[in-house]
């Protein structure tokens, strides 16, 4: 019998080192092949010598790297994106073999923004917890980007984050909608004034989250700070709203926060409220899943039982002033 002939891709999916992807992936990440190899424990030779042999193979380059930067290629960023959801499907492997028992003993594992407060949300984990507490569950607290690109991975579950724009291959839910004030603390200048007006704000320092930039998910938060004229240099930065809270509490400048988080911060003295307080902006917090991750019985049961209650409840009643 006659062998069959393999095909070029067929031929390329037989003969590849998938240890070479995994290196490309942490060089994808990195500043330089230097800072590649000491992520991955590795000599920079052994880490170059695996980048030539990638690109060897496939006969593409796939980094442009010299003395004036270190970038991915056309060729680069195809293969970094095939290659991430290529990794996700192997990490998972292991869980998808492990849930075969009747009972439901999955690990579910949650993207996070900092600091969601989403009655709806909790309901749902108490559901969860109730019907299947043999399952685990796992929340990471992360910036927004980086809990969507958690779930572009298949590294999270899914995810409960800000979106800029859909990213093609995920799927959306809006899951509440809140508003953001700017405040003060209490040893700032305008902490405790009356009557205040948005042109009293202009010049003020600033602190604010890393998503708070005209091209990114905080973009209304960016339009009010610019309509208020603070000072353009922002004197403290983080993707934990804790932390940005923390940083406005000892008074390093002015920043925005969500309403009906820090309630009771203004009600005990801690924030002082600041205007605009008409027409604050609103901003949407969204469920993100990758339909393409396969999900153990865990995951989809409690992401199940969040979009239905979400499907369930409307719209009026998850907007969070």
């Amino acid at each position: 019998m006659a062998m069959t002939r393999l095909t070029p891709a067929e031929r390329l999916a037989r003969d590849l080192d998938w240890n070479l992807l995994r290196t490309f992936l942490v060089l994808a990440q990195s500043r330089s092949v230097t800072d590649a190899a000491e992520r991955l424990g590795l000599k920079q030779p052994t880490v170059s010598s695996a980048l030539k042999r990638l690109e060897d193979r496939l006969g593409k380059r796939l980094i442009n790297r010299g003395p004036g930067g270190f970038e991915l290629t056309a060729a680069g960023r195809l293969l970094h994106a095939e290659a991430t959801d290529i990794h996700g499907a192997i990490i998972r492997l292991g869980t998808v073999m492990r849930d075969v028992d009747d009972e439901v003993r999955g690990h579910v594992s949650i993207a996070m923004a900092s600091h969601v407060v989403c009655p709806l949300f909790d309901a749902a984990l108490t559901e969860f917890h109730t019907a299947h507490p043999a399952a685990t569950l796992s929340i990471d607290a992360m910036a927004s980007r980086e809990a969507l690109e958690a779930v572009t991975s298949r590294r999270a579950s899914f995810a409960v984050c800000l979106v800029n724009e859909h990213k093609p291959g995920l799927e959306y839910r809006r899951l509440f909608r809140e508003y953001f004030g700017l405040f003060c603390g209490p040893t700032h200048p305008l902490y405790g004034r009356a009557g205040l007006a948005t042109a009293d704000l202009a010049g003020q320092s600033s602190v604010s989250f890393v998503t708070d930039q005209m091209n990114d998910a905080l973009r209304a938060v960016t339009m009010m700070r610019s309509e208020a004229r603070l000072d353009d240099r922002i004197v403290g930065t983080s993707a934990n709203l804790e932390e940005v809270r923390r940083m406005i509490v000892a008074g390093l400048g002015i920043g925005p926060l969500p309403l009906h988080v820090v309630r009771e911060d203004v009600d005990m003295g801690r924030l002082w409220r600041l205007p605009p307080y008409e027409s604050p902006p609103a901003i949407d917090v969204h469920v993100v899943w990758n339909p393409r991750t396969r999900a153990n019985r865990a995951e989809r049961a409690v992401l199940t039982g969040l979009l239905e209650r979400i499907d369930a409840t409307p719209m009026t009643e998850r907007i969070y002033t």
